[in-house]
């Protein structure tokens, strides 16, 4: 195993931020990411880690990263303009990502499982292969504004796929004033 790099200089000079380069639908980090990976931020792909757009607002938020395109750099308020053209929902998204991870859950994107996030418990490293009882996802997240409305099928489908992997489904209602309320619906077997 390879050793990890500090990311800190000298006694009393600033910490290096890992530098990030904006891409299209993500941003990839080439070096000094070892502090997020440990904390299970994006997915290494080679010797790069490639953060989501919304990974991205959070961690510039949180002034962790660096952000640029082109050689310019980027900001919170640039980042989601240019997010919310690819995505309208990036607004809602980044709220629940947000209050997830300030719980100090590990959060992830749940596109392959059709749904926005995939949600482990504090402490769980994630990881290919078989996986241990306790390293599996433990909720299926949607996000919803308050004035969504859904049909019981499309609910019966969401609950139904939380449990083929043995997850529970939590819709994540965002309000109008940025306020997440978590609904978990699970299917009863009589």
């Amino acid at each position: 195993m390879p050793k990890k790099k500090s990311v800190k200089k000298a006694e009393g000079e600033k910490t290096v931020r890992p530098k990030a380069e904006l891409l299209v639908n993500n941003a990839v980090i080439d070096k000094n990411f070892d502090e997020l990976t440990g904390k299970s931020y994006g997915k290494l792909i080679g010797k790069r880690l490639e953060i989501s757009i919304v990974e991205a607002l959070y961690l510039l938020g949180k002034e962790k990263i660096d952000l640029k395109k082109n050689g310019r750099k980027v900001d919170t308020g640039r980042l989601l303009s240019a997010g919310l053209k690819l995505d309208p929902r990036l607004q809602e998204k980044y709220v629940v990502y947000s209050d997830l991870r300030e719980r100090g859950l590990v959060v992830k994107t749940g596109f392959k499982f059709g749904c926005d996030f995939r949600v482990y418990k504090r402490g769980v490293g994630v990881k290919k292969g078989p996986k241990g009882p306790g390293e599996h996802t433990k909720w299926i997240v949607y996000v919803v504004p308050e004035d969504y409305t859904c049909s019981f099928q499309e609910l019966s489908r969401a609950v139904r796929l939380a449990h083929s992997i043995r997850a529970r489904m939590l819709w994540s209602v965002v309000d109008n004033e940025n306020n997440v309320t978590y609904y978990e619906v699970l299917r009863l077997k009589p």
